[in-house]
């Protein structure tokens, strides 16, 4: 059949006229695959997910109960374009609350149709072809991938486990930091559940005013910390002159599907942010900005959501050490960050299996053991756990990791 000329017409930025033509599969394209082949391999046999990182319960039942108030409400139908004040004085309230931290309503917060689109916003308002961004591998690439779009570069800042998975501000090299504008950061952190220390923000301060850089902290899973208090990075001092801060109600809150967060910080790059998504969308519906609103207004909420997490994570971390797995503990997040083995030798004498990657590890569990989990190998071979695996109550997720203890027991594991 002849290529149509439509072939020829997509932007170099996606592939230009290789468009649709690469043959790669996405991890999580493999790990969806993998999960369809195990269940069919084994009829009745339940598949524990612990890959996806997405909450497994529903919103609060005040939240829902806003939300339904609010979308009947006339004045909430039209456009919302940059938010009205409902969302931003609850979300200063949050911010004073919880995290110590004292902004402006007016002019220091705007509402986000959630992190992800406020990522693939703020290039725009940054990146020139030339400028180079920093960004922590692995991690979230959003922010990366539309810097690219504009013509700019990512220099990839690895986490390591030796730094406490924080990066190397002092790694970098001189060329690099002279044409370096952003610098982007995610604590508690995706994939390796790390959190960053009040030093540690300090440093990027200091960093970032010697190298005038924009920071950006994307603060997805501010509150769910199981010891301490949530550390903004806009509690730091100096913090407010160089970056901002992203919020957001999905992991905090059970609102992944609703899409609303916040953006906080320095006045000239809200001013910047809004501009742009004021070209860009056309705001999240009142309704959802005033149930995040309610959401903000009841951090107890996360608090609850928090103790869950630590909960399981005690389980789970208990049952990795007991296979072998070099398993700790993080101080926030749903995320458990191991390195992965290089064999697993089955114990009944049926042989032993090599790993090359986390990604071999992590398909050898979807399809031996019905066990999902996410790897990671951009800075070594890891595996990601999540404790938000689907389980009805206490009691439910004691036999869930019960269960993951036996499939795994059958093995031991080598590094």
């Amino acid at each position: 059949m002849q290529e149509s000329y439509i072939q020829n017409l997509f932007a170099e930025r996606i592939g230009g006229a290789r468009y649709g033509k690469d043959t790669a599969i996405y991890k999580f394209e493999k790990i969806k695959r993998a999960k369809r082949a195990a269940m069919q391999e084994n009829p009745g046999t339940e598949l524990f997910d612990l890959g996806v990182g997405e909450p497994d319960a529903m919103a609060d039942a005040g939240i829902i109960e806003t939300l339904y108030t609010e979308a009947k409400r006339p004045e909430n139908r039209g456009y919302a374009d940059n938010g009205d004040a409902v969302l931003k004085k609850a979300a200063a309230k949050y911010l004073q609350d919880v995290c110590g931290v004292t902004l402006d309503a007016e002019t220091q917060i705007v509402h986000s149709i959630g992190s992800k689109a406020a990522l693939s916003i703020l290039p725009a308002a940054l990146i020139n072809p030339g400028d180079v961004v920093l960004m922590t591998v692995p991690g979230y690439p959003v922010f990366g991938t539309h810097a690219k779009y504009y013509g700019g570069a990512v220099h990839n800042l690895p986490l390591l486990e030796q730094n406490n998975f924080l990066p190397d501000l002092k790694s970098i090299p001189a060329e690099v930091l002279a044409k370096a504008k952003v610098l982007v950061l995610n604590y508690p952190n995706n994939p390796t559940g790390a959190s960053a220390t009040p030093e540690f923000f300090a440093e990027v301060v200091a960093f970032a005013k010697a190298n005038s850089l924009v920071v950006i902290h994307d603060f997805a899973y501010a509150a769910l910390v199981f010891e301490g208090k949530p550390l903004s990075f806009l509690a730091t001092p100096g913090a407010l002159d160089v970056g901002i801060e992203l919020h957001s109600t999905s992991k905090n809150f059970n609102m992944t599907g609703w899409r609303c967060g916040f953006v906080a910080g320095n006045e000239l790059l809200v001013k910047a942010y809004s501009d742009v998504k004021d070209n860009t969308d056309s705001g999240q519906f009142l309704a959802i900005q005033h149930a995040s609103a309610y959401a903000f207004d009841h951090p107890e909420i996360t608090a609850e959501i928090a103790k869950k997490y630590s909960r399981r994570m005690d389980l789970l971390v208990d049952v990795l050490k007991a296979a072998g797995f070099q398993a700790r503990k993080p101080r926030g997040s749903f995320f458990l960050y191991v390195a992965a083995p290089k064999t697993a030798e089955a114990k009944d004498g049926q042989g032993t299996i090599a790993f090359a990657s986390g990604e071999a590890f992590s398909q050898w569990m979807i399809t031996a053991n019905l066990i999902s989990t996410v790897p990671w190998d951009d800075a070594g071979a890891y595996v990601r756990f999540s404790v938000t695996f689907a389980a009805k109550d206490a009691e439910d997720e004691k036999r869930v990791v019960a269960e993951i203890a036996r499939r795994l027991g059958r093995f031991t594991f080598r590094w």
